[in-house]
């Protein structure tokens, strides 16, 4: 097994444009956008670049790379799965690459099939599909390879995205039975190592199934790249414990219990901490980095039990982490000890102000979408401070929105928009 960790560092900035999005979590796995020259006033017919149709709902996130807006796309009616990428100024579909899978996966009915969002080095383009593998294409729609992993099972589908780092891509295949974390070659697709997840321990579960040794349980999280000292690690939230691998062999570095047998939102991290929040009324932990071993007790920060339902992940200040739940309430909390600053729910005028999006950092500046396709600009502060709320067509959406260059791409179950304040903005409305 080797690995070319000359390139890791340089990987992303040689191959990818400065403004690229190229992970739904941006540049930097952090949700933070690098650059501040963002709208803050839209409409379905103001300060629209393009506004494109899709063939059918989806919940991935849109990435940007190399001058192209890249999804992932389920048409059930064709039991087709697809990558597709469209040109950035002018939304024209610039390639797809589909497979055909025509077995039946359970779901939930609110996460379509190719609900992970792909991820692109600025070579590569990286998808999975659960039951129907792992896809990896170059920038010109060509397939460099296809693995199967085997099936995928979960009452609610899946949602963990691809993440790169080197020469290899890495990918949770989960949840449900012989759920597991790969590191793949980015060439090949053959495995350099696994790490096959344990059977969530249930009993005593203090999250929305308390008292329920029989509850569902498995993790939708996207596992997290860091760089701690001069180790490389991979975190990963898991069913009741967040663990870091070590990169290059799979070694677990560490871990730390505390989160509950559900967890749906990914680890995020600021400074020398990470926070993992658990879902359905669970448990969420602030960790500090550097450890060895068991750091439950040395390293833990502290732990909140019996937080609301979080989907979405949240984004973190030096001083404080920001998220909304799933029933569209925004929540600050004092990174350094959980304390609630201040919670206040969040209302658009659509039909539905819930969400499952993430929330993205621009400045000190919040920008979060609901499931009305209605987009939540908050004050990054620790006192509540409302901005707006920009309106779209009222379409469900429980994507992530891309910022890339003064431009922000939302993708809804009927559309993908380019929202954009340039000057030379003229709207085109492209239909397939």
């Amino acid at each position: 097994m080797k690995f070319r960790w000359s390139l890791l560092l340089l990987s992303l900035a040689t191959h990818c444009h400065a403004a690229d999005w190229p992970d739904w979590r941006g540049p930097h796995f952090n949700s933070v956008a690098p650059e501040d020259a963002y709208p803050l006033e839209w409409s379905e017919d103001q300060n629209i670049l393009w506004k494109i149709p899709l063939p059918d709902r989806g919940n991935s996130s849109p990435i940007v790379s190399q001058g192209k807006v890249i999804i992932t796309q389920a048409i059930d009616e064709t039991k087709r799965r697809s990558i597709m990428a469209f040109d950035r100024r002018r939304g024209t579909l610039l390639w797809q690459h589909a497979i055909e899978f025509d077995q039946d996966e359970s779901t939930h009915a609110q996460n379509p099939y190719c609900a992970a969002s792909p991820m692109s080095d600025g070579m590569h383009v990286i998808a999975t599909f659960g039951s129907a593998g792992v896809v990896a294409c170059d920038m010109k729609g060509n397939l460099l390879w296809h693995r199967d992993l085997g099936p995928q099972q979960h009452v609610w589908g899946n949602a963990s995205s691809p993440v790169i780092q080197g020469d290899h891509a890495y990918i949770y295949h989960g949840p449900g039975p012989d759920a597991a974390l790969y590191a793949l070659d980015l060439k090949t697709g053959k495995t350099s190592w696994v790490f096959h997840e344990p059977v969530a321990d249930q009993k005593g579960r203090t999250d929305g199934f308390r008292g329920n040794e029989k509850g569902i349980t498995g993790s939708f999280s996207t596992p997290l790249p860091l760089k701690v000292g001069g180790r490389q690690e991979l975190v990963m939230s898991f069913p009741n414990r967040l663990i870091a691998f070590h990169l290059i062999h799979g070694k677990q570095l560490w871990w730390a219990d505390g989160l509950n047998p559900l967890v749906y939102t990914s680890p995020i991290k600021e400074g020398d901490l990470i926070v993992a929040m658990g879902g359905y009324k669970g448990s969420s932990i602030a960790v500090k980095t550097g450890g060895l071993g068991d750091v439950s007790q040395s390293h833990q920060v502290w732990q909140s039990i019996g937080d609301g339902n979080n989907v979405g992940s949240g984004v973190m200040t030096e001083d404080h982490l920001y998220m909304i739940n799933t029933s569209g309430i925004a929540i600050c909390r004092e990174r350094n000890t959980g304390k609630v600053m201040w919670e206040e729910r969040v209302r658009g005028k659509g039909p539905k102000s819930s969400s499952w999006s993430s929330m993205i950092r621009c400045g000190d500046r919040l920008f979060c979408m609901n499931q009305s396709s209605e987009m939540v600009i908050l004050q990054a502060s620790p006192q509540f401070q409302f901005i707006r709320i920009n309106s779209l067509d009222n379409a469900m959406c429980n994507a992530t929105h891309a910022m890339s260059d003064g431009e922000i791409f939302v993708r809804t179950w009927k559309h993908l928009w380019c929202i954009s304040q340039k000057k030379d903005v003229a709207y085109h409305k492209t239909s397939r």
